[in-house]
């Protein structure tokens, strides 16, 4: 009996032991498997920081580029010429209007403008042109012929008394050589014996003009106002017999201005009227038209 109990005691206590050992094997096991697990975990969750962070700087990124491209655009924006609106010219403002004709108010204003700040208030006075020197303006109804007949009605007469070289009685001014050969032309219904100089730089010489005009009796002028101022300057040109200046003021190029809208044209006139021309005006000598 002793024997048995002792063999079973034993039995029993190498079963404990080997399930012990089993135990701890289990739990020897598990630890690594549970280390592993916690490995992974970390692992997952470090990839997971890093995809975020790189995501953030991505992000980061895509808005730093951004927002360079806004700045570069706003930049490109601000380079870009601002459009402005057009200035209306002269041709848009009658092409939907009806010329008026001109009227010596338009002469005198024009006059006041350009000299307002080159001339003292004494000096502006003395410019001033008397209503008595103008003559009767085209109202845009006349040819030039028909307005020269009814300005000068005598004129047979006083073409036959001018015996004087060097000046003229007539002097009709335009704006362009071209238009000055069109004026000349249409001259011959009332010009009648008179002789006729063009007065313009284009293809002709001061020189040339010069010896014409000295050369004999010339009645009638036609040409621009700086080859008129110029030759008046040189002496070659003499105011002395001179009755009739006509301005062409009504009539209008292609793009619709008159000789006064051209500034080279207008300042020129207005040193060809102050070189003498004025004077005479003002001492009744001189008529003044507006054709």
């Amino acid at each position: 009996m002793g024997d048995d109990l002792g063999d079973e005691w034993w039995k029993q206590g190498s079963n404990s032991d080997a399930s012990s050992g089993e135990e701890e094997e289990k739990t020897a096991e598990s630890v690594p498997m549970e280390k592993k697990g916690k490995k992974r975990k970390s692992q997952s969750q470090s990839v997971k920081t890093t995809k975020a962070k790189k995501k953030k700087k991505t992000a980061q990124k895509e808005c730093f580029m951004t927002q360079e491209k806004k700045e570069d655009s706003e930049e490109k924006d601000s380079k870009k010429p601002k459009k402005r609106r057009k200035k209306k010219t002269i041709t848009d403002v009658l092409a939907t209007s009806e010329p008026k004709p001109g009227c010596p108010a338009d002469l005198q204003n024009i006059i006041q403008k350009y000299y307002s700040d080159k001339r003292s208030v004494i000096e502006m006075e003395e410019l001033k042109l008397p209503d008595s020197c103008f003559l009767a303006n085209n109202d845009l109804t006349h040819s030039l012929s028909s307005y020269l007949k009814e300005i000068c009605p005598k004129w047979a007469k006083v073409q036959k008394q001018h015996t004087v070289k060097k000046s003229l009685v007539l002097l009709i001014v335009c704006s362009s050589a071209l238009r000055a050969i069109e004026l000349i032309k249409q001259l011959t219904t009332f010009k009648g014996e008179a002789k006729v100089i063009k007065l313009f730089a284009k293809h002709i010489k001061v020189e040339e003009q010069t010896k014409l005009l000295d050369k004999g009796v010339t009645h009638i002028g036609v040409g621009t106002p700086g080859r008129i101022k110029a030759l008046i300057e040189k002496d070659a040109l003499t105011l002395q017999a001179l009755r009739f200046l006509v301005l062409d003021w009504n009539w209008r190029d292609q793009k619709l201005r008159r000789m006064v809208d051209v500034p080279e044209v207008k300042n020129d006139m207005l040193k060809m009227l102050e070189a003498g021309i004025m004077k005479g005006c003002q001492e009744g000598t001189v008529k003044l038209g507006l054709f």
